[in-house]
């Protein structure tokens, strides 16, 4: 199990390996598996996404009422008028809010690292996938790349939205999904880690603040800035941009900030969003019905 991205760098480095294979020798290592039934397993989970992605239902709500069908709403906009962000990155605002209604309802999901942040990464890869590339090989190497940045920062700080804010959750599936997006545009290792570090840093400080303590409200609209914000940052990363702060240390910082966040702001349903007096009204008329 890697410590940092800098470790995970220079065995690429000395070894003369991708980022992907680096990291699918660490998980044969870890679970004590073939690289075959490794790479199989992440096929899976790949071919999960695109499952959940297929089985969107746009007319089914969430038991609260508050998700459902806003994926729809998007979709048939950028169908039928000029995106202004352009028609791919359209798909990835879809699909990032199709698959977080989805979880909301109850239907299955890729947890990525979370399923609160289970819409980032598919709403870039799936639309990747079915526009640009229908490399599914390709897909599953930059799945293992998106592990490999996840699993660091699930180590040296925290996937839980419950210990680290949102930034742990959004934040990080917002890095993976950055990095994985860097790999498959032909980014080197070095700019995979910096589309990482840039997009978590984006989302430094995001509060995990759920209304009535329901994974719906803002949790469903943040894994679309999550998703945007990967986009960006890869792009930044490609055109030779980097992180002015080293990546692990990001990671450290993110750490900082969590521990150092109120506990109304870390999905205990009290503060932000979820304090405020329509919030409160929700909360209020979903128990009471209940």
């Amino acid at each position: 199990m890697f410590q940092s991205l800098e470790e995970i760098i220079k065995k690429c480095e000395t070894e003369e390996k991708c980022f992907w294979e680096i990291i699918r020798e660490d998980d044969v290592q870890e679970r004590r598996v073939t690289p075959e039934d490794s790479y199989e397993k992440m096929m899976d989970t790949w071919d999960a996404m695109l499952l959940a992605a297929a089985n969107y239902d746009a007319k089914q709500k969430s038991s609260s009422g508050l998700a459902g069908g806003d994926g729809a709403k998007m979709e048939e906009y950028i169908l039928n008028k000029e995106c202004l962000c352009g028609s791919f990155l359209g798909q990835v605002i879809a699909g990032a809010l199709q698959m977080g209604e989805s979880n909301a309802c109850m239907k299955r999901i890729v947890a990525a690292p979370t399923a609160g942040a289970c819409g980032v990464m598919p709403a870039i890869l799936v639309p990747y996938f079915k526009r640009l590339s229908n490399n599914a090989a390709k897909i599953v190497e930059a799945l293992y790349v998106a592990a490999g940045i996840g699993q660091v920062i699930a180590l040296r700080a925290s996937i839980s939205g419950a210990q680290g804010g949102c930034q742990a959750e959004i934040g990080s599936a917002s890095a993976m999904a950055a990095g994985a997006l860097t790999y498959l545009e032909g980014g080197n290792n070095l700019q995979i880690v910096h589309a990482a570090a840039m997009a978590l840093k984006n989302l430094l400080g995001l509060v995990c603040d759920p209304v009535a303590g329901l994974v719906e409200v803002p949790c469903v609209k943040r894994n679309v800035i999550g998703a945007v914000n990967a986009v960006s940052s890869a792009e930044m990363a490609l055109a030779g941009i980097e992180s002015r702060i080293p990546p692990d240390q990001v990671i450290d910082a993110m750490r900082e900030v969590g521990d150092k966040m109120d506990i109304s702001l870390r999905e205990t349903g009290q503060g932000g969003l979820a304090g405020t007096p329509y919030g409160r009204d929700i909360e209020k008329r979903l128990f009471a019905s209940s």
